[in-house]
């Protein structure tokens, strides 16, 4: 896997399932005898503080360490703490606890917001990563690998050398691991989150007997399930082992999930039934290098390579069906130098005379030294791009430019955070009804629906302004904003808006917004916040919040 553990992968990677063969199909094999197949080993890979470990990696502080951290993510009734660390754990912080509570226990609590998809992305990684030690790997969501080790234990001095290995590269890299090895994923499993650590199963080990003191939580259950066995006094694999089958097959023969039926998981920890597992293959990347004759010290050389390169990755991209989303270019100097440049694209291309353009605007701080004497370019993120009949006439084509490549160019020239496109949000609020994200051509929505006209411009944040009206409920005549007096000739409204009662806290008040005109014919949108009667607070605040074309 090349670059850092931790880097996203979720382009380069695919999941596949192996082809079995049936010993009686007609494919003119002959099956292997029992005794000439190797014993099947598989080892688990647990890292419990996953999320917390990538967290501090990013930061790179080691003085971290101490202090009490905890990752949160939005629920229905608030933030919840989605991973914390050994310090917050030992102050009373748990993980699915509110925010509210842990900060009740823990005021001094370092609080910062979880990433779910980072953290599986760098799972994703890890699993590609861990091919070192067997011929394939597995996710185990949301914080373990699968991986199949056998017949390669005698490459590291045995079975226990391969788990120390193992343990030394996952703390190499800031991780803390528990590590299992068992004839049967479930057992590897089980060993890892509730055995010793670096626990090695022999391979004629009965699995059951050996976990027969694991708690019935080791049997992967759904949480539900395993508090109905510990109310009936099922509380370990050897206590739910020795139970009649037939009595078990009768309590729980409506549930086919493995999850919610204890007897698919025996089998499987035992290795009577086989366990589906998808592993983790890579996918080639589309991949262009030239390694010059004569290192290049000029860009008009430097620009010509890289447009013969950038067409040379079109036609790679376009044998296998795809557009590139991000490619990474990579100028290796004489002197040992090396210099990156990534394009993000707003869509899937594959147009050489585009992504040449782009990149000739990445080059232009570029000291080539001595030399440039090897050019790579990639895409490291690519998606499908199905193959179009453009137009015949070549110079009609010309004429206009389409929204994604205006998009890249906007972005080469401002910065990836200097644009940006707004999304509706399910809000009747304004200034929640939208979100600012990545520009996308496919996200842009070309018909909606509007209740209501809105504004052209938005403020950031509304503006107080005082108010002079003839009656508690009337009209507004008069505004003051910005140390300047305003004389409204005409108002249109109100048009009443409820606080969100799912989000907001009980007392938060209503809003009455007017569409209004001054004498010199500028137009405004405003809002009184709350009522005089409403009970929840004084007068009502009047504030500015949008100007009107």
């Amino acid at each position: 896997m090349g670059g850092r553990v931790g880097e996203r992968a979720g382009a380069d990677f695919e999941t596949r399932s192996f082809a079995r063969f049936d010993s009686d199909s007609q494919t003119g094999f002959v099956p292997l005898s029992p005794a000439l197949v190797p014993p099947r080993r598989i080892m688990a890979a647990w890292c419990p503080a996953l999320a917390i470990d990538r967290w501090r990696w990013q930061q790179g502080a080691a003085d971290l360490l101490d202090q009490p951290v905890v990752l949160v993510g939005e629920s229905a009734h608030g933030p919840r703490i989605t991973a914390a660390s050994a310090p917050a754990q030992a102050a009373g912080a748990r993980v699915d606890m509110r925010l509210a509570d842990a900060r009740a226990l823990c005021p001094v609590l370092v609080v910062h917001p979880a990433d779910p998809a980072g953290d599986r992305a760098l799972l994703e990684a890890l699993a590609l990563w861990a091919q070192r030690w067997g011929p394939w790997s597995a996710l185990d969501p949301p914080d373990g690998l699968i991986v199949d080790v056998g017949g390669v234990g005698h490459l590291f001095g045995g079975e226990a050398g391969l788990i120390a290995d193992a343990a030394g590269c996952f703390a190499a890299r800031g991780l803390a691991v528990r590590l299992a090895i068992a004839p049967t994923a479930g057992a590897a499993w089980a060993l890892a989150h509730y055995g010793a650590d670096r626990t090695v199963l022999p391979a004629g080990a009965d699995p059951l007997a050996a976990l027969h003191d694991l708690p019935v939580a080791a049997l992967r259950l759904d949480h539900a399930v395993v508090l109905l066995l510990q109310r009936l006094g099922l509380k370990r694999i050897g206590d739910l082992a020795e139970i009649d089958r037939p009595a078990l097959a009768r309590r729980f023969r409506d549930r086919r999930a493995p999850g919610a039926n204890p007897l698919v998981r025996l089998d499987q920890l035992a290795g009577r039934v086989p366990e589906p597992i998808l592993p983790v293959v890579t996918t080639p990347l589309p991949l262009v290098q030239r390694r010059l004759v004569e290192p290049v010290r000029h860009r008009a050389l430097l620009d010509r390579v890289v447009a013969d390169l950038a067409l040379a990755l079109a036609r790679r991209l376009e044998a296998l069906g795809q557009g590139a989303r991000r490619i990474d270019l990579g100028l290796w100097k004489v002197d040992g130098d090396v210099v990156q440049r990534r394009l993000e694209l707003a869509a899937p291309t594959r147009d050489p005379a585009h992504v040449t353009r782009l990149l000739a605007h990445k080059l232009e701080d570029i000291d080539a030294g001595f030399g440039i004497e090897v050019v790579r370019l990639s895409a490291p993120w690519a998606e499908p791009l199905a193959l179009t009949q453009t137009d015949l006439d070549q110079a009609a084509q010309d004429h206009g430019t389409s929204l994604s490549a205006c998009i890249d160019r906007l972005t080469v020239r401002l910065g990836a955070g200097a644009v940006a496109m707004p999304l509706p949000r399910a809000s009747h609020v304004p200034e929640r009804a939208q979100r600012w994200v990545a520009p996308d051509p496919a996200l842009i929505v070309q018909e909606h629906l509007a209740l209501h006209a809105r504004p052209l411009k938005l403020l950031d944040r509304a503006e107080p302004i005082a108010v002079i009206h003839a009656a508690p409920d009337g009209l507004p005549r008069l505004f003051r904003w910005r140390g300047t007096v305003h004389e409204i000739i005409r108002a249109e409204g109100p048009e009443r808006i409820a606080p969100e009662w799912w989000r907001e806290r009980g007392r938060t008040r209503l809003r009455d917004y007017y569409r209004i005109e001054d004498s010199t014919g500028r137009r405004y949108w405003i809002y009184r916040q709350g009522l005089p009667d409403d009970g929840r607070g004084g007068a009502p605040d009047w504030f500015l919040q949008g100007l009107c074309g």
